[in-house]
């Protein structure tokens, strides 16, 4: 058994507990399993309901202590067992979350099946609903409850008609079933409901404001609650990609929600409204909407007049998990309405996990421009699936890891984290530890350089998302254009252009608007500009979008000889050796085809010679 599962993705015996009142009882279990700097004196857990998920690790009387409410002692045993594998202090004072919700946004389909899964089948469906192992099941909520994550939605936001069957008298003694496996862990269930489920029980409409619409829903969530007295609530996605919602019927987003709301605001449950809303049947030829544009155009005019059991989950970027996008800027128009930023721990966009892409890096950088007090909640599409060591590549668990301490902690140093979970997960001699933190800590930054260039989006191959194909949407109806021809490429969102810029608050707005202040990695995002366009450090913008190509390969290639001589166990090893080789085919790959596209596009020679096709 390799070292990732006996420490962070931890073997789990069959003694723990898998029913229980409280999560001591697992806090309890855990820190007998015992440590070596442990000894004998198991730390004793006093359970203040006060503090709630916080805990306190201090000495008394010769005694470890760990003081906290009846999740905050479980989180306190985990936080002092790592500290102590991973040879540090444990944390001093009170530590609590910074968010109340942090939520695992599963996109599993009750046929087994895993939308924008890269880790293999569900872990818990299969043949039309719930199918799940136990002692794994267990195991992925230690492995949840150990970074501090306490909601886990269970199936995709994209409803499957199987999937309705969750919240259905028929299906709620398996959801109930499912919940209580994952009780003991701190974790609570959350469901995804189609907003049209109604019509599927011979009421002709779904229109939020019908009595009768409104009193199914209420019917409903009575039963849901019965079965499952903490699930957390409903995930609805409404009126997007074909997503039926209130638009439908004339009303706005926040009178779907809150209809939707009241119906489980009596069981003190959540109505978690995602706010992914744009034309996804937009013409190519008009040059004038902007998608970027639609989330903040939808949103916005609408603060104030959500119920207090709403929490509008806003993606971090205003298109779709890009390989760099700005802060969404309806993260930043919306005081009055409880916020839950959205991030994507599959790597859809960012290399499927077989590339590394480790994230941490790209959250700090966005919890810059995102005061953390903006948002309340925060979601993350999950990465795991059914694949031997859950996220498909080894290395991809540092995502899952990182999520966890960011969601706790959103100022975590990104490097910090990382090098923890390396130190949990592989006992790896110094150099090589720091050969290993170093290739995921720069990983972003290589797969960014050799795809997609300086901000510009979707140049994906279409479909599966992995990759390169630069007009692969460029005629096609999601709204995804870079509009490059022969003289310039980008996208103008100034005030002079689509005014998108115009969003955002004026340091942003004035940062944003002009190429001399624009940071490069969203030149394009935000400007138009030729080819022969002088950057800020004297080359001209063909000869950038070469060098980042070349350079992204090189450093994939440097990062490849670097991971390979790694101690790593089996099967880490060969997975991530495969792996690694197909990630320098992909970044040949990517490298070829962007500089050949503007090389045909533009005329431009590469000022250094270099090989470029014709």
């Amino acid at each position: 058994m390799n070292s990732i599962r006996r420490t962070w993705l931890p073997y789990l015996p069959e003694d723990v507990p898998s029913h229980c009142e409280h999560c001591a009882d697992v806090a309890t279990f855990e820190l007998s399993l015992g440590c070596p700097r442990l000894g004998a004196a198991v730390p004793e857990l006093r359970i203040d309901p006060d503090m709630g998920e916080g805990y306190r690790i201090f000495s008394k009387d010769g005694k470890v202590l760990i003081l906290g409410g009846a999740r905050g002692v479980l989180y306190g045993a985990y936080a002092l067992l790592e500290a102590l594998a991973a040879g540090d202090a444990p944390p001093e004072g009170v530590q609590r979350p910074f968010y109340g919700m942090r939520m695992l946004d599963c996109w599993d389909n009750p046929d087994g099946s895993v939308e924008r899964g890269y880790s293999g089948r569900s872990l818990w469906f299969e043949g039309g609903g719930f199918r799940w192992e136990p002692r794994r099941i267990r195991q992925m909520g230690r492995m949840l409850a150990s970074v501090g994550i306490n909601v886990l939605c269970v199936n995709n936001v994209n409803v499957h008609p199987e999937a309705e069957g969750l919240i259905e008298d028929a299906g709620l003694p398996e959801l109930a079933r499912f919940a209580a496996a994952l009780r003991p862990f701190g974790v609570r269930l959350m469901v995804a409901v189609s907003f049209a489920q109604p019509m599927r029980h011979g009421i002709p409409t779904a229109d939020p404001l019908d009595p009768a619409v409104e009193g199914w829903w209420a019917g409903r969530a009575d039963a849901v609650w019965r079965a499952v007295p903490d699930l957390a609530g409903f995930l609805v996605k409404a009126d997007s990609e074909h997503n039926p919602g209130p638009f439908t019927y004339g009303r706005s987003h926040a009178e779907g929600a809150n209809m939707l709301a009241r119906a489980v605001a009596p069981h003190g449950g959540a109505l978690v409204w995602r706010a992914f809303v744009y034309n996804c049947a937009q013409d190519w030829r008009d040059a004038e909407t902007d998608r970027p544009m639609a989330a903040y155009q939808t949103y916005a005019p609408l603060d104030g007049q959500f119920d207090d059991n709403v929490i509008l989950q806003v993606k971090h970027g205003p298109f779709d998990f890009q390989v760099r996008e700005p802060v969404s800027p309806t993260l930043l128009a919306m005081p009055d309405t409880r916020l839950a930023l959205e991030l994507q721990l599959a790597q859809e966009y960012t290399g499927h996990q077989i590339d590394l892409y480790a994230m941490n890096p790209m959250w700090r950088a966005l919890t810059g421009d995102l005061p953390p007090e903006k948002v309340v909640a925060v979601a993350a599409v999950s990465n795991l699936g059914r694949d031997d060591n859950y996220t498909g590549h080894p290395f991809a668990a540092v995502n899952l890891y990182g999520y966890g301490r960011y969601a706790w902690n959103p100022q975590v140093d990104p490097e910090r984290a990382i090098r923890r979970w390396a130190r949990l997960s592989y006992a790896l001699p110094d150099g090589q530890e720091e050969a290993l933190v170093q290739a995921l800590l720069n990983s972003r930054a290589i797969y960014e350089k050799y795809t997609a260039p300086l901000g510009l989006c979707w140049m994906v191959k279409p479909g599966t998302h992995y990759g390169p194909d630069p007009w692969g949407y460029e005629f096609d109806l999601w709204g995804t254009y870079n509009r490059a021809d022969r003289d310039a490429v980008g996208i103008d969102r100034t005030a002079a252009g689509t005014g998108y810029v115009l969003q955002y608050p004026p340091a942003l707005r004035k940062r944003y608007e002009s190429p001399e202040t624009c940071p490069d990695a969203l030149l394009l995002f935000f400007h138009r500009l030729r080819y022969d366009y002088v950057m800020r450090d004297g080359r001209t913008l063909i000869q950038r979008i070469y060098d980042d190509h070349f350079e992204g390969v090189e450093a994939a290639e440097a990062m490849a000889e670097a991971l390979a001589g790694l101690d790593l166990p089996e099967p880490d090893k060969t997975e991530a050796r495969e792996r690694m080789a197909l990630q320098l085919k992909n970044a040949r790959e990517w490298r070829d085809v962007v500089n050949t596209f503007f090389r045909r596009l533009s005329g431009a020679d590469d000022a250094k010679g270099r090989l470029i096709y014709n």
